[in-house]
């Protein structure tokens, strides 16, 4: 394990999924402060926002101030989430690096999340994908250097939904290929309400993997059952290098009932460096940037394992990338 040295992206998303489940709204300069910190401790993909109507979602009523910090820094890739066309539209003006459409293969999710069924939601993601390259082509006449935006296609309640029950895998291969359909640049795979288990996520790649191919890039895990880690782990070996994470733990879909926290990031950093793979991510910075969480949601639960216990002493995430040798000392013994 040692002599992995490969590359694996971890997303913060506590600024979004995070946030959206719980009753207090972060002040907006915590936000700045939270992406200044994770910034600071080497994180370089963030999903900040979400593009909802602020009396659904108060937490999220200032996306634009929170994207237009987070786009300071040249070489963070943004994230935005959106549920409709019209969020899509307000994303794209943001000026986001990545746009994220949650499509349900539940239909009793889709309905309670997005209030459409999720042929519904295919429809508004092809139509998202016409604003996406309608934009594009106009960016390429304006400037050659423009960066193109990703449409990521979010599948959520993939390994199992508390409203509807088990997802047939029938289900998540054709709302999959749908997507492809669609436009979709990222097939991402979400266990929204944190139901996954370890033989069900190396099954569940490997179908949607004959139909994305090469797409299939990215896992949202939860950790509701104590298995998050587990289920990445299996990931892995699947070959799957990108994946969310949520500062502390903290997250939930609000209209999954029983869904609770993301993959804790300090957890998840320390358990790919531990087995080297590179992340770019500094261990004690990520633990330092909870104190923003602290302070601005005093009394908020913030999880991990890593964040408790600290780093062993004789950690060091380089040590791990490298081939050890026993010393002589211990030769001799």
């Amino acid at each position: 394990m040692s002599d992995i040295q490969e590359r694996v992206v971890v997303t913060e998303v506590g600024m979004r999924d995070g946030l959206q489940s719980i009753a207090r709204t972060m002040p907006t300069e915590f936000k700045r402060r939270w992406i200044d910190a994770a910034y600071a401790a080497g994180v370089r993909h963030m999903e900040v926002a979400s593009f909802v109507p602020a009396k659904l979602l108060p937490q999220m009523a200032d996306a634009d101030e929170v994207i237009a910090h987070a786009l300071t820094y040249d070489d963070l890739i943004v994230t935005a989430l959106v549920p409709n066309l019209k969020g899509a539209q307000r994303a794209l003006a943001s000026g986001v690096h990545r746009i994220v459409a949650p499509i349900s293969v539940s239909t009793a999710h889709s309905l309670a999340n997005v209030r459409k069924t999720p042929a519904e939601m295919i429809e508004s993601f092809a139509a998202m994908r016409a604003l996406i390259d309608s934009a594009a082509s106009e960016r390429a006449s304006a400037s050659a250097g423009a960066r193109r935006v990703e449409l990521i296609a979010g599948l959520s309640t993939v390994f199992g939904c508390t409203l509807q029950g088990a997802v047939p895998y029938a289900d998540i291969a054709a709302i999959a290929r749908a997507a492809l359909q669609a436009g979709a640049d990222v097939i991402a795979l979400g266990d929204t309400t944190g139901e996954a288990t370890p033989r069900q996520v190396g099954e569940i790649i490997e179908l949607v993997r004959e139909v994305a191919g090469h797409k299939l890039r990215s896992l949202h895990f939860h950790d509701t059952r104590g298995l998050g880690l587990a289920n990445t782990l299996i990931a892995l070996q699947h070959g799957i290098r990108e994946f969310d994470a949520s500062l502390a733990g903290l997250g939930g879909c609000p209209h999954a009932p029983g869904a609770t926290g993301n993959v804790n990031t300090e957890d998840l950093v320390f358990m790919l460096d531990s087995m080297g793979y590179e992340t770019g991510i500094d261990l004690a910075g990520l633990i330092a940037s909870r104190d923003v969480l602290a302070k601005a949601l005093p009394g908020e639960p913030l999880y991990g394992y890593l964040a408790r216990a600290g780093l062993p002493k004789q950690f060091s995430a380089t040590a791990q990338r490298q081939r050890i040798e026993p010393s002589e000392s211990q030769v001799l013994q």
